[in-house]
């Protein structure tokens, strides 16, 4: 890898796994510059960011500032706070797919992005279905061609200290708690802090696979 300080594009900076990668980052000296595209501001005040509030739908109008080494795409929503299945496909499909149709216009070495576990193209749970179709797509921008290197993280429940409160979430936390070992490891419970620094050494160092499970992303890990 090059000793030259890097550049990063985070999209979801505001979320849970995405606000503990840009910590993260702030603090590692390889990565002289952190792009932020997001609708709301992370409201941090480090010379190392640069903040983009933009309308995340229209992210392709904004393919002149969208040049980094490596973009993070840490976009996600949930049926409970975007019930709307069109508006959900906007976000959970949408989103990572422009970005990574601008990585690869734009040369940007190295895309990842955060799915989920279950994720199928070929589901009949729409939900399924749409993580499914986004890792399908994504992918492709890296067929045929050098650049961008795409890795595809599946995690499983992904668990945290969250600014807003999930039922089933928190439900399915400590019933994993009580019966985690019985749980096979790809489907146990992972922490946010996990996957942040999963993403950081997939940015650094690379890995075997391109599609990777809660199992591998602790691995990954150490």
């Amino acid at each position: 890898m090059s000793k030259l300080k890097k550049t990063a594009i985070i999209l979801g900076a505001t979320g849970l796994t995405g606000s503990i990668l840009l910590e993260k980052l702030l603090k590692d000296s390889s990565f002289e510059k952190i792009k932020l595209f997001s609708r709301s501001s992370a409201e941090n005040n480090s010379p190392k960011i640069e903040e983009h509030l933009i309308d995340m739908f229209q992210l392709e109008k904004h393919s002149e500032t969208f040049k980094a080494d490596v973009v993070f795409c840490c976009i996600g929503t949930t049926k409970a706070k975007t019930p709307n299945k069109e508006t959900y496909k906007k976000i959970d499909y949408g989103i990572p797919v422009a970005a990574a149709k601008l990585a690869k216009q734009n040369g940007i070495e190295t895309v990842i992005v955060i799915s989920a576990m279950g994720a199928d193209e070929n589901s009949r749970v729409f939900y399924n279905k749409t993580k499914g179709e986004m890792e399908r797509d994504v992918l492709k921008q890296g067929f045929d061609c050098v650049q961008p290197d795409i890795y595809i993280l599946q995690p499983s429940l992904i668990v945290g200290e969250r600014n807003e409160s999930r039922l089933g979430e928190n439900v399915a936390s400590i019933f994993m708690k009580i019966f985690g070992f019985l749980i096979p490891k790809k489907y146990k419970m992972i922490k946010a802090e996990t996957i942040a620094e999963a993403m950081l050494v997939l940015a650094k160092e690379g890995y075997s696979e391109k599609i990777i499970t809660s199992e591998k992303i602790r691995e990954i890990v150490g």
